[in-house]
């Protein structure tokens, strides 16, 4: 989830909004957990000396997967959904991790024990082909097993995108068909988005909001989008887009409370005249959202739908992570 939703102070004036980024202090003396792929052993590491090869596919070719988890009361929140999504995507690369989902989850979880970790805490989950002998595209050409690096911070989001909302941007960067790269790999070659964050960055926007080939609406550069017409919650469909975690929890606490969805193509004029929008993402969860383009949503102020699914999967989360921690299946 991008930085401005993380511990960040919105300032709002001559037409822009900035957001600066806050990090905890706490963060420096974190312990990083890495699993060398040559020797395989795991270790933890005092974040300032945590250290991966120049030569990594990651660093060098941005070849590898990545899951963003949240922890709340000691549980890593949906864990199983994140790593089979990593699963899925180290399988369409055709990357063997060299470990189960469950030892994979035991290893978080190691990582934010040593650290005294229960809440308010965000992990990056990071693996890459591992080491190259030289600078080599060809997958083929790595020494011993990907690359695992964990980084868990203590990262809240900030309460004033969730109560006053964010401003999106549409950019020309399109979400690419997945003959070109699958949009539903969450993968370390984030460029595209990044070059779409850029646009709306130069435009004072928080987020851009990216269309697909057809020129639908598809999702945002970080975060997936949704509007609100006419008390129905309408999502882009789901094929140039991200699988989000979040996403689909929000379509499903809609069936559970009887709130009409649907997965749909819908165009920039239906998201002007929407009555509401908001983004969702693992870490910050529902967030408004009150202008795109120029344009006021709504009244430009979070709508009732937005609250009422922000207490909604609040909700969920706690009760979730209320179950204490859950062992995976060994078995992809």
């Amino acid at each position: 989830m991008a930085g401005w939703l993380a511990g960040c102070t919105q300032h709002r004036g001559h037409g822009r909004s900035t957001h600066a980024y806050a990090p905890d202090p706490r963060n420096e003396d974190v312990l990083v957990g890495i699993r060398d792929g040559v020797t395989g052993r795991f270790e933890l590491v005092w974040r300032p000396h945590a250290r991966v090869s120049v030569l990594d596919s990651g660093y060098m070719l941005g070849d590898g997967v990545w899951e963003g988890i949240r922890l709340h009361n000691g549980v890593l929140y949906l864990a199983e959904e994140h790593l089979d999504r990593l699963w899925e995507g180290a399988k369409a690369i055709d990357m063997e991790l060299g470990l189960t989902r469950q030892q994979l989850q035991q290893l978080v979880y190691d990582t934010v024990d040593a650290n005294g970790m229960s809440s308010g805490v965000h992990i990056r989950l990071m693996v890459t082909r591992g080491l190259k002998p030289t600078p080599y595209q060809n997958p083929n050409i790595t020494v011993g097993q990907p690359t695992i690096v964990i980084i868990p911070e203590f990262k809240e989001p900030s309460p004033v995108p969730r109560e006053v909302g964010i401003r999106l941007f549409t950019v020309h960067v399109r979400r690419g068909p997945p003959d070109v790269q699958d949009p539903g790999w969450n993968s370390h070659s984030k460029l595209n988005c990044i070059a779409a964050c850029i646009q709306a960055n130069k435009a004072g926007a928080d987020e851009a909001l990216m269309l697909d080939p057809q020129g639908f609406v598809a999702t945002c550069n970080s975060t997936n989008f949704f509007i609100v017409r006419k008390g129905e919650v309408w999502a882009p469909s789901p094929r140039h887009q991200l699988r989000g975690i979040t996403r689909a929890r929000v379509l499903e606490l809609c069936r559970q409370y009887g709130i009409p969805c649907r997965e749909t193509d819908f165009y920039l004029t239906q998201v002007y005249s929407a009555d509401e929008a908001f983004v969702t993402g693992t870490f910050a969860g529902v967030i408004p959202v009150v202008q795109v383009d120029g344009r006021t949503i709504g009244n430009g102020k979070r709508g009732p739908m937005a609250a009422r699914l922000q207490q909604l999967h609040t909700a969920f989360v706690d009760s979730y992570c209320s179950g204490g921690r859950r062992s995976l299946t060994e078995e992809w």
